[in-house]
């Protein structure tokens, strides 16, 4: 007894294919979990704006909900270690020499640096700590690391206020620079929204990074002039020009620097690196954009496995 197998004519099977795409398009269907294109995306994300905001608001009250002084740690957290950094580096080490209201220039380094430090290392647990939640709803994943990010510059505001108080005890009167905090909060925003982002990916395919990061962030906290002055540094050391150009370019000490231009009147315009607005601006745009473009190329594999 024979048996005929019929193999379908070629092409048949791509006709078919396309039959049912036709079909699901034309009832509105489409792939579970797609990448959508990025106006979409970007539209997608805005209309979860208030998503956002409240799971970054519900973060950061939830932080130190089990402490028994709550919500005061989010200015003592810093301002302790700003007390250690000051005995360590500027009394012991002498970096407070030379250089006009210390105290204010270390505690305004530490509260901008703490800013991008957490929201760096927040964004790289932002989807590998939150897989329950990626898995169970559909949303914009950038949300999560964005939403991070919001959390931290809330933090930042908190210490600003025991920051003001720094500056009026050591007579630092109010002006007109203080303005400049806006334009300087906002470019660091999108820097550190954008690392985050970077780094969420990266995360999220390899959870070890986590580990790794406090070393990364350590070594680039110490280039970064939270403890020190830079401008001071470059002129006292004969440091090579590649070097030099790195230590003023660096986006963490840029961000430092600018906001202890605005808010210290000790602090001049001549201990600024040149160009350091288009540094700050260049710095905000390359990360923001650049990291908020290569995070949703990889927006359909989040949760995965």
């Amino acid at each position: 007894m024979s048996q005929v197998l019929h193999t379908p004519p070629h092409g048949a099977a791509h006709t078919g294919e396309d039959d049912l795409a036709a079909l699901a398009a034309r009832h509105g269907l489409s792939v579970s979990g797609a990448r959508p294109g990025l106006p979409e995306y970007v539209r997608q994300l805005w209309a979860r704006r208030h998503f956002i905001t409240a799971f970054a608001t519900a973060k950061l009250t939830a932080q130190y909900s089990q402490a028994r002084l709550g919500q005061i740690w989010q200015v003592a957290t810093p301002l302790l270690n700003a007390a250690v950094y000051y005995f360590i580096f500027g009394v012991l080490l002498g970096t407070k020499h030379g250089v006009d209201d210390y105290i204010p220039f270390l505690v305004t380094g530490v509260f901008v640096w703490t800013f991008t430090q957490s929201s760096v290392m927040a964004g790289t647990r932002a989807i590998s700590g939150n897989l329950g939640l990626v898995r169970a709803l559909h949303f914009p994943r950038a949300a999560l690391p964005i939403s991070f990010a919001l959390q931290q510059l809330q933090q930042l505001l908190f210490s600003m206020a025991a920051l003001l108080i720094i500056l009026f005890c050591f007579g630092i009167p109010v002006g007109p620079s203080w303005l400049l905090t806006i334009p300087v909060l906002v470019l660091q925003f999108a820097f550190n929204a954008g690392v985050a982002m970077i780094m969420a990916r990266m995360g999220a395919k390899t959870p070890d990074i986590a580990q790794l990061m406090p070393f990364v962030l350590r070594t680039w906290m110490y280039v970064s002039g939270v403890m020190f002055s830079i401008d001071k540094t470059l002129r006292e050391t004969h440091l090579p020009h590649a070097a030099q150009v790195l230590l003023e370019a660096n986006p963490a000490a840029v961000y430092i620097d600018l906001m202890r231009f605005a808010l210290i009147d000790s602090f001049h315009a001549s201990q600024l690196p040149h160009h350091v607005w288009a540094y700050a601006l260049g710095w905000a745009l390359l990360a923001g954009v650049g990291g908020f473009v290569w995070f949703w190329k990889a927006e359909e594999r989040y949760g995965r496995g």
